[in-house]
Formats: C-alpha cells, sequence, structure tokens
C-alpha cells in the first residue's frame, strides 16, 4: 500500500501539468483540417483495414449510449491527445478534435482502468495518446495523404517513406478501428511523471526512430521510436529493437493482452479491446465532452 500511495501522490502531481497543457491545447485552435487512416487487426503503421460494404457509418453529434470520457472511468490516467494539437503529421490539429478528451467505448475504458490499478502498484501510469476516432478525422488524413505538395512533418513522422506510397504501404486508409470506439493508442509513464512540453509549430523535428534523448520530448519509456512513426521500426516485435526498449514494448503489450486487448502487429501502441461493442459501425461524432455529457 506505501508504493500505490507514493504513486498515487506522483501521478496526482503529473496530472496538475497534465492539466495546465491540456488547458493550453483547449485555448488554441479547434480541430481544422487532416487526417490518417487507423488501424484494424491487420493493417500497418496508423492504418486501418477497410470496412466492408455491410459497415455503416454514424454521424450523429452525440455519442450513443455505450461511449463515455475515459476520465469519468479512471481520472489517473494521463491524457496527451495529439491531434488535437498542432503535433501531428499533419502539422495541424485534426478535424473532429474539438477538445483534448479521450473518449471510448465503457468496455474498453473500464479494461484500461484494471490495467492502470496494475500499473500504479509497480509505480508506472499509462499515457493516451489517441481513443476514439470520428470519421471526419480519417478524411482528413486522406486529403492529407493525397497532397504531395504538404511535407511539413516528414523530417519528423514519414523520413524514410515516400509521400506517395502511403496507401500502398498501409499506413493511411479509408477507414479507422478507432472510429468503431475501442480502439486505444498508448503507452507507459514512469512515476513520477516529467512535464512534457508543448510542441510549438516551427520547433525543429528529428526523426522519430532518433535516440530517445534526440526526439521530441515525451515523457514516457523508451519505446524505440515516437507515437505515430511511420516506420518498420514501430512494429511491436521488429527484432532491430532490443534491450530496454523491447523490454518496454513486452511489459506494455504483456499487461494489456491479459485484459482482453489485442496489438496491432505494426504499431507497438495500437490496442483493441475485444469483443468490441461496435464491430461493423464507424461513428462521426466529434471528440469533445458535450458528445457524452451526464455519463458516468
Amino acid at each position: 500500500m506505501t508504493v500505490m500511495r507514493t504513486a498515487l501522490r506522483a501521478l496526482a502531481a503529473s496530472l496538475a501539468s497534465a492539466a495546465s497543457l491540456a488547458a493550453l491545447i483547449a485555448a488554441g485552435p479547434t480541430a481544422t483540417a487532416s487526417g490518417t487512416a487507423s488501424a484494424g487487426t491487420a493493417a500497418p503503421v496508423g492504418s486501418a483495414a477497410s470496412a466492408g460494404s455491410a459497415a455503416s457509418a454514424r454521424s450523429d453529434e452525440r455519442a450513443p449510449e455505450g461511449f463515455v470520457a475515459l476520465r469519468s472511468v479512471d481520472p489517473t490516467i494521463i491524457q496527451e491527445m495529439r491531434y488535437a494539437t498542432p503535433h501531428t503529421f499533419l502539422g495541424v490539429p485534426v478535424d473532429g478534435y474539438l477538445r483534448p478528451v479521450c473518449i471510448l467505448t465503457r468496455p474498453a475504458a473500464e479494461a484500461l482502468h484494471r490495467a492502470q490499478v496494475r500499473l500504479l502498484r509497480q509505480g508506472y501510469s499509462l499515457k493516451v495518446y489517441d481513443c476514439y476516432r470520428p470519421q471526419r478525422a480519417v478524411d482528413h488524413f486522406v486529403r492529407w495523404a493525397k497532397d504531395l505538395d504538404d511535407q511539413a512533418m516528414k523530417a519528423e513522422f514519414y523520413p524514410r517513406v515516400d509521400k506517395s506510397t502511403l496507401f500502398a504501404d498501409g499506413y493511411i486508409a479509408e477507414k479507422s478501428g478507432h472510429s468503431r470506439g475501442s480502439t486505444v493508442d498508448l503507452t507507459l509513464v514512469r512515476l513520477p511523471a516529467r512535464p512534457t512540453a508543448p510542441y510549438r509549430p516551427g520547433d525543429a523535428l528529428a526523426p522519430c526512430y532518433a535516440p530517445q534523448d534526440q526526439r521530441f520530448p515525451d515523457n514516457s519509456v523508451d519505446m524505440g521510436t515516437g507515437y505515430d512513426c511511420f516506420d518498420t521500426l514501430s512494429h511491436t516485435d521488429d527484432p532491430r529493437v532490443g534491450g530496454v526498449q523491447r523490454a518496454n514494448r513486452q511489459f506494455l503489450k504483456g499487461t494489456l493482452t491479459g485484459l482482453g486487448f489485442v496489438n496491432l502487429a505494426e504499431e507497438w501502441w495500437h490496442y483493441t479491446f475485444k469483443p468490441e461493442p461496435f464491430p461493423d459501425t464507424y461513428f462521426d461524432f466529434p471528440v469533445t465532452p458535450r458528445s457524452v455529457a451526464g455519463r458516468h
């Protein structure tokens, strides 16, 4: 219990810093235009398996019953919602992310809570980068990928990938598993968490696969690449990733797979809770607390 209390005190300080960052993000520009496709259970980095003709799309402005804000289920999980900020492979906030809030189906959120309880006892916390992703965000990814002249963030997110091959290579697709609500992009943070300075447009970019002390500063443990790194080094079991980096990936994977999550082999950060409550529906309500207001 002493370890648990120490971890919770450290996390409280970390969350205060995270709250300040969230306030800064919320005060900035709201989502503009951008989007990448996201993952199903067999698609590569940043992409998702395409929907079959039977899959439906929902564009209601309020989430259906069964969705909740992660913070209402577990307020201790750190949230760094990248797509509500300019620090994306598009270089701008993504369409549909009106506020930096994680929304998930309730079963997925409750499973993350169970994982967090285990991790806090060991001095770690989960940190989420992306959760539910509206279809309008995926559409933004697709438009960006077709604009071959826009390569503002190439030096960080896809330095070794030709943008003209993003669809063929599976990095971008027209549907994302995130839009079904049970997929989450996340990492581990050692407590007490260090503050992470927000990205500011114009900051120098470093390759996402560079050594940790040369990449964009992130308070997570070293996973071998940064988040959303379009590179084969992001594959969870890439044999070139060893030592502490490999151990960190396996620690995250071992914690989550034991609680019903399935990892996408091409992305160490990408997990889907199974069985999905909405396996064939791709939603489009915006990412904002209003979409799930009143649910606990």
